[in-house]
């Protein structure tokens, strides 16, 4: 699937949740967000957007956390998957855009590319689901059944080598993290 298309289709069906994205994602989903108050873009650590959503889901309960990541990202990282498994929130769904590359250095494969079972990964790392999809129709129409279970949820997105053609936008990680606690301590009280 176009990994546009796959970004595209969960800014059409985002509604008030908090978005962590990194590397690509946080290069395409700023043009998409209805909400940039409640965006997280992380720049300069990759890895880690699954540990930052997960501490977030924590400590939002009430707020859905959708984390956009990518394959690269998550393998630099896999220990995560374990410490959210046994955490368990509820309140969390972590999106992988899986192209087999580091787009953002150039497009070497990543370690295991084709191979890694993220979804089985996720399942056995204690995710109480995970999906795959590599149509854009399918995906469309099972994620708002996806956006209602309760996590944590892992979707696998097989989205074709270089698809984030856009530049790293202006704002930065500490600006976006200060206006979203703002964000959300208003909407908490």
């Amino acid at each position: 699937m176009e990994g546009k298309e796959a970004i595209k289709i969960l800014g059409e069906l985002r509604t008030d949740q908090v978005v962590v994205t990194t590397m690509s994602t946080a290069k395409e989903w700023p043009p998409l967000s209805k909400r940039e108050d409640i965006d997280l873009p992380l720049f300069g650590c990759m890895g880690k957007a699954s540990s930052l959503g997960l501490g977030i889901a924590i400590g939002a309960p009430d707020r859905q956390v959708l984390i956009l990541d990518g394959e690269g990202s998550l393998l630099m990282n896999l220990g995560a998957l374990v410490t959210i498994g046994a955490q368990a929130p509820t309140n969390l769904i972590h999106f992988v855009f899986d192209n087999s590359a580091y787009d953002t250095s150039g497009g070497q494969p990543t370690p295991g590319a084709g191979q890694v079972d993220f979804p089985g990964l996720a399942l056995s790392a204690g995710y109480k689901a995970a999906h795959s999809f590599d149509d854009a129709a399918e995906f469309r129409r099972q994620l708002p059944e996806i956006l209602t279970q309760n996590g944590p949820t892992l979707v696998a997105l097989k989205v074709e080598k270089g698809w984030a053609k856009a530049s790293f936008p202006a704002r930065k990680t500490p600006e976006a993290m200060e206006d979203m606690r703002a964000a959300l301590a208003k909407s908490s009280s």
